[in-house]
């Protein structure tokens, strides 16, 4: 832990030298420790304290019950054939039984593979296709797109499919069934920090989502680096999909501090705020979209806040949000291949409207690198890249990926940062081709590849549009076959393929037609910049949301 924030008079230079140095004590002091270990040792030193708390289903686990219920699952799991290294699908919302589950995977040393609940059968089959997953765990509120899939995956047998919930029909395992009568003693298997944990999928420029390898040493690495620079809080609120990689953060710094968890059902705008009053939440992370929210409804700022967590919000926001909240902001940059790379620290708190995203972190060495090769100088904008411990061991199955993306130890991040003689990084912008929408991270080549299979389109660009209410949209530029007309029997045939193949985040909400999409002489690459060098992005284009030609 961080020694209290110092005096502003302190020359700067010398106080970045001084947080350096920390860091590196910091990393000097780190224990090795496994999922596993972290979830026993809580047990025995917590035991009572709530743990998590499930609070729109009035579910609740101390620390002991989390250890207990855990090793009843794993127990179960192994009775039901699940072996160290097996890979079992996971499609949960957010309910007690994900992070039990997620925890007895660990204990055994299987590996989770999270799916998000709005894939539909073709990217769910993916997932399960490419991770030769042999089991798998179910929601009953996901079972009729999880059971339509088609084809079904070589390696998971139908009966070894688990459904939570209320009892199947007969064509899967209940999980009830399976825990009846299990033991919650300790599970003894020989578990190792680079053990994976975690295949977690994140979309990428080449089409369909790859999957990160993540192991214990990356979630211990990871867990440690979100606590360092802060003090121990009681009540954290996490509001995303544990099935992404923020919330299993989130339980896990929980754990190292002690506390107790808040898990709300899913990310809302409207409801976030009233969590953490009703919560009483110390700590959590905010989207920038919900603080902007909160200015423009002029809510009441009066909360237990004490502090919370950024990822890149304009200053403007932080400005405004501090002064309505009155709580500490980080700002932060990182992914789910590496953590964290960088933290603003309160060490710097004058600098919290800079825009800056802070220092290198723990276990973090970074460079800046120019398209040839060479670093780039002080000042200059490149690419980020970054080496150290606990980052992803690769992508799964993509040798390709792992060539391109890896030099040596050295992750390219695909994104553009600048950095000052201090040591500070700001975000500059993305080299890959990507889109941000209400959090969610779409490949345009993932929509662009789904869109190409209708027979009456020659090409398609899938572009992001900026909106108010979720940061960006996905908008289409579609160049169709001769002899087929646009208008709104092309535009509805679209959305049909599309809803039907890409999970509702990812569906175009503007369609535009033309006649020849932009080229490159040399190349014959679509030019992307012209179709975005537009006064209004989508004057012309048909609203799939308000069903009308703008």
């Amino acid at each position: 832990m961080m020694p209290p924030i110092k005096s502003t008079q302190n020359p700067l230079r010398e106080r970045v030298a001084n947080a350096l140095r920390q860091i590196e004590a910091l990393e000097a002091a780190y224990e090795t420790i496994t999922v596993g270990q972290l979830i026993e040792r809580r047990a025995r030193t917590h035991g009572s304290t709530i743990a998590i708390d499930v609070f729109d289903r009035g579910e609740r686990a101390t620390y002991s019950e989390m250890d207990r219920w855990s090793n009843k699952y794993a127990h179960a799991l192994r009775a039901f054939g699940v072996s160290k290294g097996d890979r079992i699908g996971v499609m949960l919302p957010n309910r007690i039984e994900f992070p039990i589950l997620w925890f007895a995977i660990a204990k055994l040393g299987a590996v989770t593979v999270p799916i998000n609940m709005r894939y539909t059968p073709r990217e769910i089959e993916y997932v399960l296709s490419d991770t030769q997953a042999k089991f798998a765990v179910v929601d009953e509120s996901a079972w009729s797109v999880f059971s339509a899939m088609d084809p079904w995956p070589v390696d998971l047998a139908t009966e070894r499919a688990i459904r939570v919930g209320e009892d199947s029909d007969g064509t899967a395992t209940p999980l009830n069934e399976l825990l009846r009568g299990v033991s919650d003693s300790p599970i003894e298997e020989d578990i190792r920090p680079d053990d994976l944990l975690n295949i977690q999928y994140t979309s990428g420029t080449t089409g369909f989502p790859k999957g990160c390898m993540l192991t214990h040493d990356h979630w211990g690495v990871f867990s440690y680096q979100a606590t360092c620079w802060e003090q121990p809080y009681q009540r954290y609120l996490s509001a995303q999909p544990f099935f992404y990689i923020d919330p299993p953060g989130h339980l896990l710094k929980s754990y190292r501090q002690g506390g107790t968890l808040y898990l709300a059902p899913q990310l809302s705008s409207t409801r976030f705020i009233s969590w953490v009053k009703q919560c009483r939440i110390e700590w959590c992370q905010v989207p920038e979209l919900i603080a902007r929210r909160a200015e423009a409804v002029d809510e009441d700022g009066t909360t237990c806040l004490k502090q919370t967590l950024n990822w890149g919000w304009n200053p403007d926001t932080v400005r405004q949000f501090r002064k309505r909240f009155r709580a500490h902001t980080q700002d932060a940059y990182g992914m789910t291949e590496i953590g964290f790379a960088t933290r603003m620290t309160n060490e710097f708190d004058e600098r919290a409207y800079s825009g800056s995203v802070g220092i290198r972190s723990p276990f973090r060495e970074l460079r800046l690198m120019n398209d040839d090769g060479s670093p780039t100088d002080v000042g200059d904008v490149g690419e980020l890249w970054v080496r150290g411990r606990g980052i992803l061991k690769g992508y799964w199955n993509k040798p390709e990926a792992n060539a391109a993306l890896f030099e040596g130890e050295w992750f390219k991040t695909g994104d553009l940062m600048r950095r000052d003689e201090l040591g500070f990084y700001w975000l500059v912008g993305r080299t890959k081709d990507m889109i941000r929408r209400s959090s969610e991270n779409i490949a345009a080549r993932e929509v662009e590849a789904v869109i190409r299979e209708i027979p009456e389109i020659v090409d398609v660009a899938a572009l992001p549009v900026p909106d108010l209410k979720r940061g960006e949209e996905v908008k289409i530029c579609v160049e169709l076959r001769e002899g087929n007309t646009p208008g709104n029997q092309a535009a509805e045939r679209i959305l049909e393929h599309a809803r039907a193949r890409l999970a509702v985040f990812k569906v175009p909400r503007y369609i535009a037609f033309t006649p020849a999409l932009p080229r490159a002489a040399t190349s014959n690459k679509v030019l992307k910049r012209e179709l975005m060098a537009v006064n209004d992005p989508i004057a012309g284009a048909y609203d799939a949301e308000e069903k009308r030609w703008r």
